[in-house]
């Protein structure tokens, strides 16, 4: 199964898909890091715009894991209907079901609370600012997706939303190893 998170930075995206990934023994990509690597690697000269780069690459990956018959968690902006198609041809082609999450923060002064006071995990990024992240383009979702208010729901109640969800669409958590023993 393919898990597509979406929705707007501060909005709780990595704290839940970190945990939802856990939970089903899925790899877990998460697009600020794809992003940062580029950045960090030099190919790009300083303060150039990765583009489309870490999504493609991320689905690349995702489709790699997909088609291992791992489930596959991806975090991200996902902020164009053409990146959030693109994930979606991803699970189709590798014949795979998913699910669509889009996160949200309907109190302003809460997310920009998130947004300024989290920490950095990622050596080398540079988080958004404010401004960056209200102005930036999004799309609005135009096809049904689990929306959830991060500023209404807890991170534990959203992760019990998302489990629900994805053990309705067939997917359980793997059984563990069998010991050599």
């Amino acid at each position: 199964m393919l898990v597509i998170f979406g929705g707007l930075p501060g909005t709780g995206k990595s704290t839940i898909a970190r945990q939802v990934a856990d939970k089903i023994g899925a790899s877990y990509l998460r697009i600020d890091s794809i992003e940062q690597a580029i950045r960090s690697s030099g190919a790009l000269p300083p303060g150039s715009d990765v583009g489309p780069a870490g999504y493609m690459a991320a689905q690349r990956i995702a489709a790699d894991n997909l088609r291992l018959g791992r489930s596959v968690v991806v975090d991200s902006v996902n902020p164009l209907t053409i990146t959030r198609d693109a994930y979606r041809d991803v699970a189709v082609r590798s014949d795979a079901p998913f699910i669509e999450i889009e996160l949200v923060c309907s109190d302003p002064a809460l997310h920009r609370h998130r947004l300024e006071s989290r920490a950095c995990d990622i050596e080398g990024l540079v988080p958004p600012t404010w401004d960056q992240v209200v102005t930036r383009p999004y799309d609005p979702w135009h096809r049904p997706c689990l929306q959830l208010d991060t500023a209404r729901l807890p991170a534990g109640r959203c992760v019990e939303l998302i489990l629900q969800a994805v053990s309705a669409h067939g997917l359980r958590r793997p059984a563990p190893a069998a010991s050599d023993a």
